[in-house]
């Protein structure tokens, strides 16, 4: 009899720490991504690092771009602080093993929106940051002047990118042989078209206008009329965790609501006794918006004082004072004809 109430014991004993292993175990695996970052201190955020304007390392070792901004945005959302990031420099190839390893916390590296990306490779995407489509350059003195001019040419492109595809696509689409010559990085696609090893280089307009300005004469290149795709570029998080991606989609939306109050990096401080409702609880004077979505109630404050609105992000790297001078375009407000719309903050 003792030997059996002592087998059983310690068949309960075993039991009862196998129980409390996978409870401990259970709990690491529902933890939020946003408590892992807030234990942390710091927002590790996927990036690029050589196209001047989204995401570029300066000659200090400093990170500059609209994406880079946006990274540090989401610092500012979560912890009052823009400088409680971290950046990894990702290639296009990089990237999606970075997001779903945990590697990063949130990728904000010129990433096209698709469905493949949302349903199959395990990214959750945020609001669209920057509306673009695919381009082609060429120098001015090829003749090239149309994509039909294309036929037979040799055309370089980053591989792992939706960039590829799209080629593809509209030449087989209007009947147009040409040669892929494939790199694995953007240096070496733009090293090769201005080496003249290959016709004519091709991705996202604006990366187009950002290389450019690299290029050693800027001038005798041309950037073809002709959009070959929809490129809605948007920052991403692992999929399933809400919670995480709730705060990354939340503070994209506090850089657009932001400029269409006409509440600025510099003028924020004014707004806090604003008597209009929406405004008290965009910003956090009442309400509990911050709290339901894990972060502090003057979070939005944050964010506009960390980097501005999303007017003040895109004329910073993009704007008419910048070697690119971009026109906002689709990417304006929808109240100047634009894409940007933030959903109520209420």
């Amino acid at each position: 009899m003792r030997r059996r109430l002592i087998a059983l014991l310690s068949f309960l004993l075993v039991f009862s720490v196998v129980l409390a292993g996978c409870s401990e175990k259970e709990a690491k695996v529902t933890k939020s991504r946003l408590e892992v970052i807030k234990e942390r201190g710091k927002v590790v955020g996927g990036v690029n690092a050589d196209i001047p304007g989204f995401g570029y390392v300066e000659s200090d070792g400093s990170y500059s771009g609209m994406d880079v901004d946006i990274t540090k945005a989401i610092a500012a959302a979560v912890f009052g602080d823009a400088t409680a990031v971290e950046f990894r420099p990702l290639s296009a190839e990089e990237r999606f093993i970075a997001v779903q390893t945990g590697e990063v916390d949130v990728l904000a590296r010129n990433t096209t929106l698709t469905t493949s990306r949302d349903a199959s490779v395990g990214l959750a995407f945020a609001p669209v940051t920057f509306y673009d489509g695919q381009g082609m350059i060429v120098r001015k003195d090829s003749g090239i002047e149309s994509l039909e001019d294309l036929e037979g040419a040799r055309i370089s492109v980053e591989s792992g990118t939706t960039t590829e595809l799209n080629l593809a696509d509209q030449m087989r689409k209007l009947g147009i042989s040409y040669e892929p010559v494939v790199f694995d990085s953007q240096d070496a696609a733009v090293a090769a078209y201005e080496q003249g090893s290959v016709d004519a280089y091709t991705t996202d307009r604006s990366a187009l206008v950002s290389r450019r300005t690299t290029l050693s004469v800027p001038d005798d290149h041309v950037i073809l009329s002709e959009v070959i795709s929809k490129e809605p570029l948007a920052p991403s998080v692992k999929d399933g965790d809400s919670k995480w991606q709730g705060v990354v989609t939340w503070t994209v939306y506090t850089l657009i609501q932001a400029e269409e109050y006409g509440i600025t990096q510099d003028n924020v401080d004014t707004f806090l006794d604003s008597e209009d409702p929406e405004i008290r609880r965009f910003l956090g004077v009442e309400g509990d918006l911050g709290e339901q979505l894990g972060l502090p109630k003057d979070f939005a404050v944050q964010v506009i004082k960390a980097v501005g609105n999303y007017g003040e992000v895109y004329n910073r790297h993009l704007g008419p004072d910048t070697i690119f001078d971009l026109e906002r375009g689709l990417n304006s407000l929808w109240t100047e004809g634009g894409l940007h719309y933030s959903p109520p903050f209420r």
